[in-house]
């Protein structure tokens, strides 16, 4: 695990186009803008490369997501996890686990980890990570075309 760097943009766009169907579209301004706005961007590296990366953001930042809007509403201090993408070589060995402990370490410091799940379409399979991990159900927003999300809170000791 390390902080992500220019030289990573190209992994770190072909993993968000891998995970589109969970995530939203990423191209590389919007890639530059969100790692310049992000408190924490990271990657995780295995034997063959950028196995996944994430960025989270705080209050502070200045980010048009209608997610993000929603809970910066509701906390004053907060990380916001905005992506998390794990390649499919990847998954199921830990890596996204381990982008958690890390960021939720760093989520300790404002009290509070907030991030989000598709429930349309359904992402069962992140829903019940983010339940098992001790996220607990906020609210829900529902986005133009019928998305709907879930916003998960995990409360941290500071």
């Amino acid at each position: 695990m390390r902080p992500a760097t220019a030289t990573d943009r190209e992994a770190m766009l072909g993993l968000n186009l891998e995970s589109e169907w969970a995530l939203s579209p990423l191209d590389e301004p919007g890639l530059d803008a969100l790692v310049a706005s992000a408190r924490v961007a990271l990657v995780a590296e295995d034997g063959a490369g950028v196995a996944g990366f994430a960025l989270a953001l705080g209050p502070e930042a200045e980010y048009e997501s209608a997610n993000f809007r929603w809970f910066a509403e509701r906390f004053d201090s907060f990380l916001y996890l905005d992506r998390i993408a794990v390649g499919a070589r990847s998954r199921r060995r830990g890596v996204g686990a381990a982008i958690y402990e890390v960021m939720e370490c760093e989520a300790a410091r404002s009290g509070r980890m907030c991030c989000e799940v598709n429930l349309v379409p359904r992402n069962a399979p992140s829903l019940a990570f983010h339940l098992s991990r001790g996220y607990e159900e906020v609210g829900t927003l529902e986005h133009p075309g019928g998305k709907v999300v879930v916003m998960l809170v995990k409360e941290l000791a500071r």
